[in-house]
């Protein structure tokens, strides 16, 4: 059983400047999401960072409301939180699939998310995975989303040698190392 486990847990990110997240979640299973919000929060608030909160429908809402909140607000990461307990229909295979890669490929766009929607078989798995106490699945998507972001920002700051550079830049390059073609 993976509540057994011991796992890796890389330590917290530190920010020079505020980061702000978008909680969504979907609160179908109002005790379980309940419990995975404080958890995330608990962990956006460990870093010092501020977290705007909505909830939707459903799992199949958070990818659509992380999407409209990425083109009309100012979130440097998200926070997807909900709980799908398989049930007797296929159902419970769209939701989880879907979900799970809407999230991904708007990830893979440069979206920083932090996907803790739970996929379980029944409300005992749940409630394990969804405890702050104990698997706190809510606080790690938040770490996950704050990983993301921090890997961002690093990489966004190294504009000076890394990749390739044009004419111009190069032009630039040598004439600052040998000073301007007409001294």
């Amino acid at each position: 059983m993976a509540g057994n486990e011991q796992h890796y847990i890389l330590p917290r990110p530190e920010f020079s400047k505020p980061v702000k997240l978008l909680i969504v979640v979907a609160p179908y299973y109002k005790d379980i999401t309940d419990n995975m919000v404080a958890g995330a929060i608990a962990e956006i608030e460990a870093v010092g960072g501020s977290y705007q909160l909505i909830e939707v429908p459903g799992a199949l809402e958070v990818p659509t409301a992380i999407a409209i909140a990425e083109n009309t607000s100012n979130f440097d990461g998200y926070v997807a939180l909900g709980c799908v307990i398989r049930g007797e229909t296929t159902h419970y295979d769209t939701v989880c699939n879907d979900s799970s890669r809407a999230i991904q490929l708007m990830g893979l766009q440069g979206l920083c998310i932090g996907n803790g929607i739970l996929t379980v078989e029944n409300r005992a798995q749940a409630e394990v995975r969804a405890d702050p106490k104990d698997q706190n699945k809510g606080g790690g998507a938040a770490a996950a989303a704050l990983h993301l972001v921090a890997l961002g920002r690093k990489w966004s700051a190294q504009t000076k040698g890394v990749g390739f550079k044009t004419r111009s830049d190069a032009i630039i390059l040598a004439e600052s190392s040998i000073g301007p073609k007409n001294a």
